[in-house]
């Protein structure tokens, strides 16, 4: 007799991952490079006085690409240059997300995406989840072996898979360089569910 099992069990995040860019156009490639190297830089030190550590700050992109413009026509008018720099953040105080945000958008940042709830340490949640799969698989197997009119006898196979925190994600974006609002940017981290579920192999008489 197979069965699965699943176990779940929630727990309220402590860290985020966030990335965080700045994104510059101009109709020189030099100069788009300078302006984004200066907002990114802005970005980052606004980062860094909010409190969050170097080592939580880092570079995931650098690129710079052609825009070739056409009038209606469908005739080349020129060229713009597009700069895009992004770093990710890994910021362990989640209730101030909100503050962060708002800070970021304020020295420049103008895309943010990619927001990431999680737990660092989940080993006792796994552990509890993987007890309630298993609880949960030899109840269905005792049921199904009792209407069937059967006995379990012992069990020959089991597996588990393990899927992690689900995690919440924010796909918005904002203008940097402009007015912010009083209230910090509204966020919700929720809360993660750690999912496990056990299949088990009985032999049967």
């Amino acid at each position: 007799m197979d069965v699965s099992g699943v176990g779940v069990v929630y727990l309220s995040p402590d860290v985020v991952y966030i990335n965080i860019g700045v994104n510059t156009q101009n109709e020189n490639a030099a100069d788009a490079v300078s302006t984004n190297k200066e907002q990114t830089s802005a970005v980052i030190q606004a980062i860094k006085d909010f409190g969050v550590a170097e080592k939580d700050i880092r570079t995931t992109n650098f690129s710079i690409w052609a825009n070739q413009q056409y009038d209606n026509f469908g005739q080349a008018t020129g060229t713009t240059y597009t700069v895009d720099n992004t770093v990710i953040v890994t910021m362990r105080n989640v209730d101030k997300l909100g503050d962060l945000l708002d800070d970021a958008i304020a020295a420049g940042a103008n895309n943010i995406y990619s927001i990431q709830f999680d737990r660092e340490d989940k080993d006792k949640a796994n552990e509890e989840a993987r007890a309630l799969a298993v609880e949960n698989a030899k109840k269905q197997a005792q049921d199904l072996a009792d209407v069937s009119g059967v006995s379990l006898v012992d069990i020959q196979k089991i597996s588990y898979y393990e899927s992690g925190a689900s995690q919440y994600f924010y796909g918005g974006k904002g203008g940097g360089g402009g007015d912010v609002a009083n209230a910090a940017v509204p966020i919700q981290p929720g809360q993660l569910a750690v999912t496990v579920t056990v299949n088990m192999t009985y032999s049967l008489k």
